[in-house]
């Protein structure tokens, strides 16, 4: 095993520093506040944390509520519709009503990239409408994600709407070609819907790589800090043991990978040369 520097620890505790969780008080271990350094083997993922004064009954009302208009919903607009329902208290399994099989969801399943950008803002988050995605199976869906706030203005979950538009884009490509009309729409990105969150983390690590086209080894130390300031971005860190998974996913070092997370966030200083540890 390789000696790691004082450089590679110091780095790893000043992320764990930076992200040790207040007291959860009168707060069930399922509702523990986010841990964004991945560091705990529990198993399980952190999300949005009830607030002790009640506002737990009140998402839970909301969210009980809503769940019929899942379904009224996606029967209103036929197969080509899906429904889907999310509690962000619980990333890992977020899904609490669906209806519709456009992206194949099913109940307990976890949320998508665009679930976990969403809950990296926190209450800042804003409502993402009429956006175009494409599945991993190559479905392109035209979707709307709606966030749900309680009383007091916190984000604790969404309701998203997802409307497979595979057919009518093809009708559209064929009707422009015939009119000689403009057919050059910019390809949306793919989202990777999957049952459980180590495929989407994977899946978002795997896009994010190779956005350079470039290996890991290849990418010299300013690329490496701006790749994992965009895994951050994208909301990768919120999943408890994301660095583990993120480091053997490029080939390096857990300690390497704290290192240039630390860098990243603007925890360790400029950036130096790069860490040690380019092997797993």
């Amino acid at each position: 095993m390789p000696m790691r520097s004082a450089d590679e620890k110091g780095a790893e505790h000043a992320v764990r520093l930076s992200e040790r969780p207040e007291a959860p008080g009168a707060l069930d271990a399922r509702d523990a506040p986010v841990d964004r350094s991945a560091g705990d083997a529990s198993g399980t993922t952190p999300g949005v944390q009830d607030p002790g004064d009640g506002r737990g009954a009140e998402r839970d009302a909301v969210l009980a509520a809503l769940t019929p208009v899942v379904q009224g919903l996606a029967a209103t607009f036929g197969p080509v519709c899906e429904v889907v329902l999310h509690d962000y208290r619980r990333p890992d399994a977020s899904v609490v009503a669906v209806a519709g099989s456009v992206t194949g969801r099913a109940v307990g399943g976890a949320m998508s990239e665009i679930g976990m950008r969403l809950l990296a803002r926190g209450d800042d988050a804003a409502d993402d409408l009429n956006y175009r995605t494409r599945t991993s199976a190559g479905r392109l869906l035209k979707s709307s994600t709606m966030l749900l706030r309680d009383s007091g203005g916190a984000v604790f979950g969404a309701l998203c709407v997802n409307v497979d538009v595979t057919a009518l884009d093809r009708v559209q490509r064929v009707l422009g070609a015939l009119t000689g009309g403009p057919n050059d729409r910019d390809e949306p990105p793919t989202t990777v819907f999957a049952h459980g969150i180590d495929a989407v983390v994977e899946a978002v690590v795997d896009a994010q790589a190779a956005r350079g086209h470039r290996d890991w080894a290849e990418l010299d130390g300013t690329e490496r800090i701006r790749l994992f300031r965009d895994l951050d971005e994208r909301g990768v860190f919120t999943v408890r043991r994301a660095v583990e998974q993120v480091a053997a996913r490029l080939g390096i070092s857990r300690a390497s990978a704290y290192t240039y997370l630390s860098r990243a966030r603007g925890t360790a200083g400029e950036p130096g040369p790069t860490p040690p540890g380019g092997t797993a």
